[in-house]
């Protein structure tokens, strides 16, 4: 496993077994720290040519609508151009986070160019194993 502990606030690691990257945010962020740690990541899946990714935001709780929309749009079409298919985004979150997320996607999506959605997958679950298998179904 390729472990790295960014700042105080997430914990990176790459499972080469699995094929996975895992993003584990462990306290709330400001939007600054938040948009850093996805770059950070960013170059871990570009080290490590991985476009599955596992979010937990348990945690952490759910970014702001602003950055979401970012990750939804700038974020993603950075993912499209730093690895290789298929890239695929599993958010761990709680039911309420769930459902708060669910509902953002719905009024996002729409909004975000085809290119863009079609360039990385992005789905919301609330166990670690079915987040896992969506992630690697996806090969």
């Amino acid at each position: 496993m390729h472990l790295i502990n960014h700042h105080d606030y997430l914990r990176l690691s790459y499972r080469p077994d699995l094929r996975l990257l895992f993003m584990r945010w462990v306290r709330p962020v400001s939007s600054e720290e938040h948009r850093e740690g996805y770059h950070v990541a960013l170059a871990l899946g570009r080290e490590q040519a991985c476009g599955c990714w596992l979010i937990d935001l348990r945690a952490r709780g759910l970014a702001s609508v602003e950055d979401f929309a970012w990750v939804l749009r700038a974020f993603r079409e950075r993912l499209a151009e730093a690895v290789p298919a298929p890239r695929r985004i599993a958010y761990l979150v709680t039911p309420y986070q769930a459902e708060v997320m669910n509902e953002r996607l719905r009024q996002l999506e729409p909004e975000v160019p085809e290119a863009t959605r079609l360039g990385a997958a992005v789905q919301a679950f609330t166990e670690e194993l079915p987040a896992q298998h969506w992630l690697q179904a996806g090969r």
